[in-house]
């Protein structure tokens, strides 16, 4: 008799997943072609079931599921037009069309943020910063809570991957703890572990370079409407957006998560010593904290004191990083590090938003969905807060808000158009939306960082949901109130 080893049934579930994905996109395929819909639209709306039911299962890695993505795509476009009236597609062509997103600026611009994060990897600055910053707050359940949240904030200038911020985070995290004399599961533990995640959740959005599902919901939005936002006024436009949510996360950590912190003269004395150990900045770090605060500047004054897109100065900031003597590290020892995977999804992402564009399935989706909601009869606010409903929801059964930005955006843009709004008002409408897909607040599984956290054991999925209803929440009744009043006056809508 066989005996069945460890990993097969997880092996099998996934195996069957990935038969259902093929299956599902085969059948609608098949089916006859509705009533203002194109071939190749169906074609492509057949792809959005498939990589939906790939990124919610996870029955392979991101990087997988691109390459799925692509060769699906294909066998279902080729022989059809990819816009009524046109020449059928050869199998080149058709690569050729899925193959569009991979010479966005914008995954350039992600590319180079990861050697940017490998950077501060590799010399240990985002461990000094972590560390100096929670040695100088001072130990109490609110100095440490915000402690947690300033680390949150500094990281997310610098490090567009929320994964690898936490990853930077965490250890710290239950360093102090332990130096309580305290388990990871205590209350402190718990708290500073939802915090970190929900911090970075909530810089994700003040930040245009802080998440790649910014990058990709800009691009699409730069694409349809012609026009783009410059990393400052991004940073201004979701300032009184994040800084309203960081208050509540902080009430919420503080009242409702309650965490307990004994004397602590140890665990000063501990913290010291960990900064100690550190030893003085090295002349890397020096170096590479030149290099990040110019393009911090770089960044925050496009379009006021230098014509160079956010793409440009962070490619220029890598180069001079990678060069010998001036930089911090090589290619040989980046690459290594670099997660190409997220690169490689983050291009077939846009290049199936680019698909549901062109051939009019993003209109028609946003037609037979949200335009049966009759909101074009509703203020603006009362809009955004329906879309912005419709999107928490939907992001439930999300694991990655780059899949969500990439199915989620296109349809806003279609459905934007059809309100009897100006331009700038529907592109508002779109740039609020882009902001609630990185609203994973509600469940671990909601978003990678949230997963690291849950890892640690500290908390129970029941405490983190209860943390992360109220905010969702809170966010969504702000988002409201910001729509009806500051955006207005700021121009957003």
């Amino acid at each position: 008799m066989l005996l069945m080893s460890p990993g097969e049934p997880t092996s099998n579930r996934k195996l069957a997943w990935l038969v259902i994905a093929l299956a599902v996109y085969a059948i609608v395929l098949m089916l006859p072609t509705p009533a203002g819909l194109t071939a190749s639209g169906q074609a492509a709306l057949g792809l959005l079931a498939l990589v939906i039911i790939l990124w919610i299962s996870e029955c392979v890695s991101p990087a997988a599921s691109a390459i799925i993505l692509t060769g699906s795509a294909v066998l279902g476009l080729m022989g059809k037009p990819l816009t009524e009236g046109g020449a059928s597609m050869s199998s080149a062509q058709a690569l050729n069309v899925m193959l569009g997103g991979f010479s966005s600026s914008a995954v350039l611009l992600v590319a180079g943020a990861l050697f940017l994060a490998v950077a501060l990897k590799l010399t240990g600055l985002d461990r000094r910063v972590a560390l100096l910053v929670m040695s100088k707050v001072g130990i109490s359940p609110a100095r440490l809570t915000l402690g947690a949240m300033i680390v949150g904030f500094v990281l997310a200038l610098f490090i567009p991957s929320a994964t690898a911020r936490v990853g930077a985070v965490i250890p710290i995290m239950v360093g102090i703890v332990t130096a309580l004399g305290l388990p990871v599961t205590s209350s402190l533990g718990a708290t500073l572990m939802i915090v970190t995640a929900q911090a970075c959740s909530i810089f994700n959005m003040a930040v245009k370079t802080g998440a790649a599902q910014n990058l990709i919901s800009l691009d699409f939005m730069q694409q349809e409407f012609g026009r783009s936002i410059t990393w400052g006024e991004w940073f201004i436009t979701a300032l009184p957006f994040t800084l309203l949510m960081s208050v509540v996360m902080f009430f919420i950590a503080v009242l409702l998560l309650r965490p307990h912190v004994p004397p602590a003269e140890e665990a000063k004395k501990l913290l010291q010593e960990q900064v100690e150990s550190l030893g003085p900045v090295t002349p890397a770090e020096k170096r590479l904290m030149l290099v990040a605060v110019l393009l911090l500047v770089l960044w925050s004054t496009e379009g006021w004191l230098h014509p160079l897109d956010t793409t440009t100065t962070t490619q220029l900031g890598i180069a001079l990083l990678l060069m010998p003597r001036i930089g911090v590290m090589t290619w040989a020892q980046a690459e290594k590090q670099v997660p190409w995977g997220t690169v490689v999804l983050f291009a077939a992402g846009i290049s199936l938003g680019l698909l549901l564009a062109r051939t009019g399935a993003a209109a028609w989706l946003a037609s037979v969905t949200l335009g049966q909601l009759g909101l074009g009869a509703l203020p603006v606010f009362a809009v955004v807060g329906a879309l912005s409903l419709f999107s928490i929801v939907l992001h439930l059964g999300f694991a990655s808000a780059t899949g969500l930005a990439s199915t989620l955006i296109p349809i806003m843009i279609a459905f934007a158009h059809t309100l009897p709004f100006g331009q700038q008002t529907a592109f508002g409408i779109v740039f609020i939306q882009s902001l609630v897909v990185s609203f994973g607040f509600i469940l671990p599984t909601n978003a990678p960082q949230n997963m690291l956290c849950y890892g640690t054991g500290a908390f129970s999925t029941l405490q983190f949901a209860k943390a992360g209803t109220i905010l969702t929440v809170a966010g969504l009744v702000l988002l409201v109130l910001l729509s009806a009043t500051v955006w207005p006056m700021m121009g957003v809508l």
